[in-house]
């Protein structure tokens, strides 16, 4: 795969209309934020606790191998469809699941108290902002506000979780395009949705919005309208290199360049803009 001279910047489909770039969308966890580094330590084993309680359990293992699978599945989706994942399995098992809203708020709970030291050391100003923020993401956004382009950010985390943590950042107003998050009427919010009604309210091309993100799912929803899609391969703890796991889920999801981190936003502009 060809990258940009002297640069980390993979370039995977050089046939993308670039220029006319006029609206971006970002994931938040992993693409921006670095707060909730480490989620699936959490989700995973409360899952495979839930599963051990079920009367025609696997071993502690197998579960554990089972849940991954799934959770990295659908990484990038709200967090609700995990739990309906879950409850699917309880059932497979002879369990009775409860409603999928009470594990996401279960998990929720677990991952606040986990994660709540570092969003009290962000406000309070004993942890930097930009220890918590992806490298390069503050340029990465300047970069595009003096092009002009209308930035939004959609996540599959809680919509009230993803407002109190990018305020937290001190990053809300890049994303004058508004800041989208998960809601307990999981069917009235997904990334798409928030894709489609840029598109349709600004009338615009799919080649006039670049989505950035780690996970599957955004990734996917960008190609589908036609739109660029970059894929932040990023290790969350070394932040120095690409995560391979997740460059080849990008891969896979039809990401048409792979960066690290946005150390390089100058030139990943530049080439966006067809000035590379």
């Amino acid at each position: 795969m060809p990258f940009l001279p002297n640069s980390e910047i993979e370039i995977i489909n050089d046939k993308v209309e670039r220029g006319a770039i006029r609206h971006a969308l970002f994931d938040f966890d992993g693409t921006i934020s670095l707060i909730r580094e480490g989620w699936q330590q959490v989700m995973i084993p409360m899952m495979v606790e839930i599963l051990m309680q079920t009367p025609r359990h696997e071993s502690e293992a197998e579960l554990t191998a089972i849940v991954a699978e799934f959770v990295d599945r659908t990484t990038g989706q709200q967090s609700i469809y995990q739990m309906i994942q879950l409850c699917e399995e309880i059932a497979k098992r002879g369990g009775e699941p409860l409603d999928p809203v009470a594990y996401k708020h279960k998990y929720l709970k677990l991952l606040r108290a986990r994660f709540e030291h570092r969003i009290a050391g962000l406000k309070d100003g004993s942890i930097s902002q930009e220890a918590m923020l992806v490298p390069g993401s503050l340029e990465m956004l300047r970069s595009l506000e003096e092009r002009q382009v209308a930035c939004y950010l959609a996540s599959g985390t809680d919509k009230v979780y993803v407002e109190d943590e990018a305020a937290a950042l001190g990053i809300t107003s890049y994303f004058r395009g508004g800041v989208y998050g998960a809601v307990d009427d999981y069917k009235t919010y997904s990334k798409a949705m928030v894709i489609d009604r840029i598109l349709r309210t600004h009338g615009i091309r799919g080649a006039e919005l670049v989505v950035f993100g780690d996970g599957y799912v955004e990734i996917e929803d960008a190609k589908r309208v036609g739109g660029i899609a970059v894929g932040l391969a990023t290790d969350e703890i070394r932040l120095a290199s690409v995560n391979a796991w997740k460059r080849n889920r990008l891969l896979q999801a039809g990401a048409d360049i792979i960066v690290p981190h946005f150390r390089e936003s100058v030139r990943l502009v530049a080439y966006l803009f067809g000035e590379e």
